[in-house]
């Protein structure tokens, strides 16, 4: 799979979790619920152009972009975790795997 394929994939994966999370969530958690919406919205920002960046490129374009998601869900994370939602920071926590996983790709 080539690295706009998993950035679409790993786009989709949030976007699925976050929309689950608004569903099961309680009003409690809008915090990091309101965290994982700013890495969506982020990654979504490229999904248009990421399989027009050229080759030598995709590091310094999507590294900082990727860094950012990652900040963001970790953010949310930590708040899921102390506000006690220990399976849904277990979930953010794969989804940030993912991100590290196609960070480390680059």
């Amino acid at each position: 799979m080539s690295i706009s394929e998993r950035y679409r994939h790993v786009l989709e994966q949030i976007e699925q979790e976050a929309d689950r999370f608004y569903e099961t969530l309680p009003e409690s958690t809008v915090k990091a619920l309101r965290s994982i919406d700013i890495a969506v919205e982020e990654l979504q920002d490229w999904v248009e152009t990421v399989g027009e960046i050229p080759q030598l490129q995709l590091e310094s374009k999507l590294a900082p972009v990727l860094l950012k998601v990652h900040g963001q869900l970790d953010h949310a994370r930590v708040l899921l975790e102390n506000d006690e939602q220990h399976k849904a920071g277990e979930k953010v926590w794969e989804l940030e795997q993912m991100v590290y996983r196609l960070l480390n790709d680059l």
